[in-house]
């Protein structure tokens, strides 16, 4: 079989938290030029400067459009294509909180299609990448708008076909593009979704949906992620075959469940998906780097999964020479560098789980996660950080010392809350002592561990973004502290119980039975959590 040639790119989130500086830039420019990549997508959603528009990006650490120009040249220079990636329908939810774009709201982060002041600031970005970018190719987003339609539109206009809006909304877009010279892509779930009952899968029909009208000039994008299977893919790039336009494709090397990266996974999926890209004629794919959540991973963290992505591009399927390779640019082995990612990972299951990050924040005293992980995790997570004192030093040391202060707290953290409850209930006052002063030692290691992320965000990042993991850090600090200072009065007499350790703490949901962790990528505290849907 035929198989083509893959150009392959890498998209960088720069709107989940961290903008990175241009400084950082550069230096991921310069690394990207010797792995091989031709290209960089950098994800702004509403952090770069519009003139016109001063709410856009304020106080998020948006580029300005000097710094955007200056990226631009820099990149021209190494060899490298910058292409603007922005968001012209969904995702905008830093801007949207401002009144100034009340009238250009549909429903939380979606624009109100139709609406002539969404236009009039979709006219504004898209001058605005035309200042700054060389490039005419220009990501356009429009992907995950759940509930277009159904928010302020519903009101104004009453129930219409979301196809329609859709494809009403992004010929508006399209013309808007057009106009600055921008040849425009965009993420292709939507057109799956509003035809597969919310679904981004194939569908069982043949995708011919009333009010269906895709602008000739767009390119579609089929990001996926997910799986290891490249017959998935396959089917996938069959079904957007239906929609007659050109497919690209958008892969993931996972940096976005927490601190810790997931490049094993990310390596599998990406080798499955490039291999079906190769059969089905595709030419041109690129892979994300997305910092969902805070953006707490290192800009460097994916670097194996970026490194094979980039070899099989080349058609380099030699595994010896890929490790070799490796070595020989970055100057530690491959088995070296995912050290980073031991203590998320159980045994040889392919599974992402995330018990480094949910751990970190669960309360000590209203443990819902606890019946998730056991002694093996504290053992792992002490393996773990063993193992990553060594690559403390270098190049990239600042990234691993991040992680391995993180390994080190949850060596006593993750258990602490079964612990606890099990020495409260026992009314042993020794164990009482012992658990007492694991919590002082788990606040001193939180501490170490603040110092190590801040300068790891301090030497990659703007400022801006930060002052949410000040909140975070901070706040589990603190409750660790009132925590502590409770079974203190409760040892000495002075407190008669503690009642919420005299709750039971019930299985999480999801999980089959305990011991089993899991993937929850949402900042949590106290006993909130993400409502299930």
């Amino acid at each position: 079989m035929k198989q083509t040639k893959v150009q392959v790119g890498v998209m960088l989130d720069c709107s989940r938290g961290a903008v990175y500086s241009v400084e950082m830039l550069k230096k991921y420019i310069d690394v990207l030029k010797k792995m091989g990549f031709s290209s960089l997508q950098l994800y702004t959603e509403d952090t770069y400067e519009v003139e016109g528009e001063p709410y856009f990006g304020y106080l998020r650490g948006r580029y300005t459009a000097e710094e955007l120009k200056e990226l631009d040249a820099y990149a021209a220079g190494k060899g490298i294509t910058l292409v603007p990636c922005i968001q012209t329908l969904a995702h905008l939810v830093g801007a949207l909180r401002w009144p100034a774009y009340y009238s250009a709201t549909d429903i939380g982060d979606i624009l109100l299609a139709g609406e002539e002041r969404t236009y009039q600031l979709i006219e504004n970005m898209f001058r605005t990448c035309a200042e700054c970018f060389t490039c005419r190719e220009i990501n356009i987003g429009m992907d995950e708008a759940h509930l277009v339609g159904l928010g302020k539109y519903l009101d104004k206009h009453g129930y219409c076909n979301r196809f329609s809006i859709l494809s009403k909304h992004l010929h508006r877009v399209c013309e808007i593009a057009a106009k600055y010279g921008f040849r425009p892509m965009m993420w292709s779930d939507m057109f799956f979704r509003l035809a597969n009952h919310g679904e981004y899968a194939p569908p069982q029909q043949p995708l011919n949906p009333e009010g269906l009208d895709i602008p000739e000039n767009l390119r579609l994008i089929y990001w996926d992620y997910y799986s290891l299977d490249a017959e998935h893919y396959n089917g996938m790039l069959k079904a957007h075959k239906q929609l007659g336009r050109e497919t690209v494709f958008a892969g993931g090397a996972w940096t976005w469940s927490g601190f810790i990266p997931h490049n094993r996974f990310s390596i599998g999926a990406t080798k499955a998906a490039l291999k079906a890209c190769r059969e089905n004629g595709i030419k041109e794919a690129f892979i994300t780097s997305w910092k969902d959540d805070g953006s707490e991973s290192s800009i460097w963290s994916n670097l194996p999964s970026l490194w094979y992505a980039a070899e099989y591009a080349r058609g380099n399927y030699d595994e010896e020479n890929i490790a070799a390779r490796f070595k020989k640019l970055f100057g530690m082995t491959l088995d070296e560098f995912l050290h980073i990612e031991d203590a998320d990972r159980e045994g040889e299951s392919t599974e992402i789980r995330n018990p480094s990050k949910y751990m970190l924040y669960s309360d000590p005293f209203l443990g819902i996660f606890d019946r998730t992980v056991t002694k093996e995790n504290a053992e792992l997570f002490a393996r773990s950080y063993e193992n990553l004192l060594p690559l403390c030093k270098g190049k990239f040391g600042y990234m691993f010392r991040t992680v391995a202060d993180l390994c080190r707290i949850q060596e006593l953290r993750c258990l602490l809350g079964t612990r606890t409850r099990e020495a409260y209930r026992s009314g042993d006052k020794e164990k009482l002592k012992c658990v007492i002063g694991d919590f002082r030692e788990t606040e001193k290691r939180l501490r170490a561990f603040s110092v190590s992320f801040r300068a790891q965000w301090d030497k990659e990042c703007k400022p801006f973004g930060y002052e949410k993991h000040d909140i975070r850090l901070g706040g589990a600090l603190c409750r660790l502290e009132h925590c502590r200072r409770r079974l203190e009065q409760f040892a000495a007499g002075k407190l008669k119980n503690i009642p919420e350790l005299e709750e039971n703490i019930l299985p999480f949901p999801d999980t089959a039975e305990d011991g089993n962790t899991l993937l929850y990528n949402d900042w949590i505290y106290g006993s909130v959590i993400k409502p299930f849907s």
